[in-house]
């Protein structure tokens, strides 16, 4: 028999060395991150998209009515996009010298709670109760909106109208019914289903009943100046109003 060559011999040897090599190393896996994720794998958790988080919501949520030493406070607020749009009292401290409180004061603390966002707002010189009722209803409408709940005073983003007709107030000249409707949170009317009829008090009904419907679509609350000469009346119209407008938000 031929014996090979042991040139020839170290070659094919060397070759089947190098061949085993690259069969090595084409079958061991990627051991690198880098190679993972290029081929493919999960991404870094930081890359992954957050859970949770509530959406921004819209609406017209009202606090609860806080009582304070001069009368209840209760405040309304708009939400727009998680932002607070407006703010007002549909319920503060009036008669004597609270009047004149109030009318300072709330358009103040309506503007602060705006610019603030919350109810971390400071309270107006001499109204110290009257603020401190607002922050606290105001805290309760935001806890409101934050947490979406609906029937718990929001009038709903849509906007949607509805007719509402408040509960009966008595007055000395007889009862006072109102009935409002409420499109996109707002008041559009206001009518006076019920008053003091007979005698004087048709004329006094005639006068006043059409100037309480107008403020009460001008102010978009129950925070209306009495009519004078119809002080029985316009209490009573303000009184029903008010449930009128606590059915609308909750």
């Amino acid at each position: 028999m031929r014996k090979s060559h042991p040139v020839r011999r170290a070659v094919l040897a060397g070759a089947a060395t190098v061949s085993g090599i690259v069969l090595l190393l084409a079958l061991k896996p990627a051991s690198d991150p880098g190679a993972a994720s290029a081929a493919g794998g999960a991404p870094p958790a930081a890359a992954q998209s957050p859970q949770g988080g509530r959406g921004a919501g819209s609406g017209t949520v009202t606090g609860d009515a806080v009582r304070t030493e001069y009368g209840p406070v209760q405040v309304r607020v708009t939400v727009s996009g998680g932002r607070v749009t407006a703010a007002e009292a549909v319920q503060a401290p009036e008669g004597g010298r609270s009047d004149q409180v109030t009318a300072d004061a709330v358009p103040r603390l309506n503007q602060a709670a705006v610019a603030a966002g919350n109810a971390d707002i400071d309270a107006v010189s001499g109204a110290t109760y009257t603020s401190a009722g607002y922050r606290q209803s105001l805290q309760s409408a935001l806890d409101k909106a934050a947490a979406g709940s609906a029937g718990q005073g929001s009038d709903g983003a849509a906007g949607g109208t509805r007719t509402l007709t408040g509960a009966v107030a008595q007055t000395q000249y007889g009862p006072v019914q109102v009935r409002v409707t409420v499109s996109g949170g707002r008041v559009t009317a206001a009518e006076a289903v019920q008053a003091p009829e007979g005698g004087r008090s048709d004329q006094v009904t005639a006068d006043a009943v059409p100037r309480l419907n107008r403020a009460a679509v001008a102010a978009g609350n129950a925070d209306i100046d009495a009519v004078s000469g119809a002080t029985y009346t316009s209490a009573g119209y303000r009184q029903s109003l008010q449930s009128a407008l606590d059915r609308a938000g909750g």
